[in-house]
């Protein structure tokens, strides 16, 4: 059987499953991933609440209004004497109490702790925001490892499906030289022995990938099941400066950031905590309506208040067994530890920096090569069929060549792959991943 009509039939039966499954690109997949991934939704919802600790209803600068009403009930037996020496006698005397009110309390100054504990809400706001973007670059490079994986073993099933197309020409070719008396059962039967391996390599291929792909299924929000492919072209960007990319690292690093944010909140909490040797100056206010209904041994029936009182209180702490003082001293420590913190994380950016360029050029190089390698790979195979057919070489410096040709081409796979994502984790580093065109 000719080794092109196979091929072809290969081709054609792919092209037909590939109509009936979805293609994820890099966009799309970016794309499910931002809207259905569990992590990020997760982290969107702690934004949402830090969000809503920053809103003016939990700053403390609005008044509580607190309204309250109540009525009271009573049943006694009175002896009540009069000045004029008349003496009564009230045996389940009924009495009744009812009151309502409404109540206002408003701070008016508390040693700035208010303004300083509302900013620093805001700040931890923004923090929450830094931490949602850490979680959406980590979980990118996370769905760019899985994809990236997923592509590179769909290029090998298809290069170890083409390897088994060969072996089996093979087979076919030394079957009929079998029975022709032109060459021995040995041939046939290495033949059959390369197909089975071939076979093999072909079932853990498959079970990986479909690992794989369940894998990025989860990332993805599991929305897509087992029936899709990915797309296995892309484009290295081999023009990266890297100059640029370190300062840019040294200003936009993620983790950099959020120290920075840290240190901004903790001074705000150090200003906090320094309110506390200052008074705090409050208002309050009230109006309210109250009626008693007395028993018959009082002067009065009924009693009748309606009524608007307020007033101005100023409370302060002149010592509290030295717990504001504690508290300043351990928000400036914390500062201290902040600042050296920060200084450490240059220094491990710095070096970070420099070992992922360095892999970053080093996975382009090794790309290169293997570019070349298959080039040379393709060459020797098809001299090598070429005796084969005509018996100028034997099975075993065939099915060499094959094997050669079949790990160089696995091995420019993993090559181009591994050097896009040594890419992406560089721009993460550098802060510049989210900027990325996928």
């Amino acid at each position: 059987m000719n080794i092109k009509y196979v091929l072809s039939i290969c081709i054609a039966f792919s092209l037909q499953q590939l109509k009936a499954q979805e293609i994820i690109t890099p966009e799309k997949a970016v794309r499910l991933t931002l809207e259905n991934n569990y992590g990020i939704k997760i982290i969107n919802k702690n934004v949402a609440i830090a969000k809503n600790n920053a809103s003016i209803l939990n700053s403390g600068y609005l008044p509580t209004l607190t309204g309250n009403a109540g009525t009271t009930f009573n049943i006694d037996d009175t002896e009540a004497e009069f000045a004029d020496g008349r003496v009564t006698t009230l045996n389940g005397a009924e009495s009744s109490r009812y009151n309502t009110g409404i109540n206002l309390n408003y701070t008016l100054f508390d040693g700035f702790g208010r303004a300083y504990n509302y900013k620093r809400l805001k700040e931890q706001y923004n923090l929450s925001e830094l931490e949602a973007r850490a979680t959406i670059e980590h979980t990118i490079i996370e769905l760019f490892t899985t994809y990236y994986n997923v592509a590179q073993l769909s290029e090998n099933l298809k290069a170890l499906n083409e390897t088994i197309a060969i072996s089996r020409d093979r087979l076919t070719r030394s079957e009929y030289q079998f029975e022709y008396g032109q060459n021995t059962k040995l041939a046939v039967l290495n033949a059959q022995v390369d197909i089975n391996n071939d076979s093999i390599n072909i079932i853990n291929t498959k079970q990986q990938l479909n690992n794989t792909k369940r894998d990025l299924n989860v990332i993805l929000g599991n929305l897509m099941g087992d029936s899709f492919v990915v797309d296995t072209t892309l484009t290295i960007n081999k023009l990266l400066d890297k100059a640029t990319l370190f300062e840019k690292s040294k200003s936009r690093n993620i983790a950099l950031l959020q120290t920075d944010k840290s240190i901004l909140i903790n001074q705000l909490s150090l200003k906090n905590n320094k309110s506390g040797y200052l008074p705090t100056i409050g208002l309050t206010g009230s109006y309210g309506w109250s009626k008693n209904n007395n028993n018959a041994a009082s002067f009065v029936a009924t009693v009748t208040n309606t009524g608007l009182s307020g007033g101005i209180n100023l409370s302060w702490n002149l010592f509290d067994g030295g717990s504001t003082i504690t508290q300043v001293k351990n928000a400036q420590l914390n500062i201290e530890s902040q600042k050296l913190q920060k200084e450490q994380l240059l220094i491990d950016i710095a070096r970070n920096f420099n070992n992922q360029w360095d892999n970053y050029e080093n996975k382009l190089n090794i790309y290169g090569i293997q570019q070349k390698n298959i080039e040379t790979a393709e060459s020797n195979f098809t001299r090598t069929q070429e005796k084969f057919k005509i018996g100028q070489v034997n099975s075993i410096e065939f099915r060499q060549a094959q094997l050669n040709l079949l790990n160089a081409e696995i091995s420019l796979t993993q090559a181009k792959y591994d050097a896009k994502l040594s890419e992406l984790q560089l721009l993460q580093l550098s802060g510049e991943l989210l900027n990325n065109s996928f």
